[in-house]
């Protein structure tokens, strides 16, 4: 059987703790396969040391390679950039904290063997607290019922692609990019392995709340237009609603004669239409800043230190 060439991709940002602990880990783990293999690590504007000690990585090892970004563009354009670098037969995407364990390789590339083009890890929820496994759980239940593709509850990145399937991304050229909607929406047999949590031991979360909503928003945004067929559904509701309340006025008046107006009416009907205007504007505001983004054409990342430099033509027009 031919030695596979696999090639893991590892977004960074600020993980100067970790780096060193994640490159022994995987390395240890790898060298037990019958893999050829090369690192990846897509530093995504890190203000640490995590780019030096990549480097210094790659001085000592010709497997590690690294992509350092201008500027922080976000973790998608830093999973981007590591598909648009890697020339692997397969690619597995993982975070550098080890919160990706990668004991799990094996298992992702006995699924890829048996000819699967997506091999998934899907971890539970244990250790998690409370509140924010009810959230994710409501989260998960709330995008499948708005969106146009299927998500699973800790289904994250963390993933085997076949290149076939890393082909296919890379032909996505969207500005806005939601990876979970664009691993689901490009298809592929897919198989699931499941996993114990792991807990970040060093280092910070990356992801706040407020991130966390803004990715939320960014999921459902980007895969249908369902916000704004409701907002049609919703503001015909309130204008057969209107209707109904300004006949029931008029027969009120001709019934008992005009009244003097309430307080409490008035500015009821204000608060109430006006906010749902609002919320409505800020809908078509999304979308139109989206077509404004997609329109301008502005690459996905730029690169401003690399030791890669094998990029075919048809990846330089995906890296431009």
């Amino acid at each position: 059987m031919k030695t596979v060439k696999l090639s893991i991709v590892v977004p960074c940002f600020n993980e100067e703790q970790n780096i060193e602990d994640f490159y022994d880990e995987i390395v240890s783990v790898l060298l037990h396969l019958d893999v050829d293999f090369q690192l990846i690590f897509s530093d995504d504007g890190s203000s640490d040391l995590t780019l030096r000690k990549i480097k210094s990585l790659s001085e000592q090892d010709q497997r590690v390679q690294y992509i350092s970004f201008s500027r922080n563009f976000g973790k998608e354009s830093a999973m981007l950039a590591g598909l648009t670098y890697s020339d692997g037969d397969a690619v597995i995407i993982m975070d550098a904290d080890l919160q990706h364990p990668p004991q799990l390789i094996k298992e992702l590339l006995r699924g890829y063997n048996e000819g699967y083009g997506q091999v998934i890890a899907k971890r539970n929820r244990t250790g998690e607290s409370v509140p924010r496994s009810l959230l994710s759980s409501l989260y998960y239940k709330m995008m499948n019922n708005a969106v146009d593709v299927t998500f699973h509850d800790g289904v994250g990145d963390f993933r085997l692609l076949s290149r076939p399937a890393v082909n296919a991304l890379l032909s996505l050229s969207e500005y806005n990019r939601f990876s979970k909607g664009l691993f689901s929406w490009i298809g592929f047999d897919e198989k699931i392995v499941e996993y114990e949590n792991v807990l970040r031991t060093n280092g910070e979360s990356k992801w706040s709340f407020s991130k966390l909503l803004n990715y939320g928003i960014d999921g459902i945004i980007s895969f249908n237009n369902k916000p704004l067929r409701l907002s049609i559904y919703l503001g015909l509701s309130i204008t057969l609603i209107g209707l109904v309340y300004i006949i029931y006025s008029l027969v009120s008046i001709l019934i008992n004669g005009i009244e003097e107006p309430g307080y409490f009416t008035i500015i009821s009907a204000i608060l109430l239409f006006g906010g749902i205007q609002l919320i409505f504007m800020g809908v078509m505001g999304e979308y139109i800043g989206r077509i404004y983004y997609e329109t301008k054409r502005r690459p996905h990342f730029i690169v401003q230190d690399t030791n890669i430099h094998h990029l075919s033509p048809e990846k330089e027009k995906v890296k431009q």
